[in-house]
């Protein structure tokens, strides 16, 4: 009962605030739900450029920046909602695989889920390798990386690669929002660092 209400206040607050957001006219008709097109919000970020800070919590509602992670590669992995069938199983392969093989990589795990419905997720599914943050406050990350799904205050599934300086030197927006991310583009993108 609480996880639903969590989920639903954490969808309407989203929704509302995603209407203040422009369109993401740089990955406009790259994703799908159920074959259709689905319109992305927010600014998008491009390979090659500097990638923009973000504001972010973590479960204790802490905010974290990307400058917490100066100096560190990073993979960020986006869901739509950690409670949900294909977003438990990418974050558990980051978490059991690809954590295991780039331990030198922090993972960083992004929703619109609210902190707590995270917390539940990670100790019911032993995530402990992967930082789950929350984007339910300020909507900051999604916003500036284009990944808010109008009209439904989730954020798309989607693999960002930051180098040490925080290039963004690998971007995978998954077309189909219903599917797993293509996991071996990751992987060669992650033995390059």
């Amino acid at each position: 009962m609480y996880r639903t209400f969590a989920f639903v206040l954490s969808a309407f607050c989203s929704v509302a605030m995603a209407a203040d957001y422009p369109e993401n006219t740089l990955d406009a008709g790259k994703v799908s739900v159920q074959g259709k097109p689905i319109t992305l919000m927010g600014e998008g970020v491009s390979v090659g450029e500097s990638a923009p800070d973000f504001k972010v919590v973590d479960g204790n509602f802490t905010p974290v920046t990307l400058k917490n992670y100066k100096g560190q590669a990073l993979l960020i992995s986006v869901v739509p909602s950690l409670d949900t069938g294909v977003c438990s199983l990418q974050t558990k392969h980051f978490n059991e695989k690809v954590a295991l093989e780039f331990p030198s990589i922090e993972i960083l795990t992004v929703s619109a889920d609210l902190p707590f419905a995270q917390k539940r997720f990670c100790k019911a599914e032993n995530i402990d390798k992967v930082i789950t943050l929350s984007d339910s406050v300020w909507r900051d990350f999604g916003q500036k990386y284009g990944v808010i799904i109008k009209d439904m205050g989730l954020l798309t599934r989607s693999i960002f690669i930051l180098d040490k300086s925080h290039k963004v030197i690998y971007k995978q927006l998954v077309s189909n929002l219903s599917t797993e991310p293509e996991y071996d583009s990751v992987i060669e993108k992650l033995k390059t660092l």
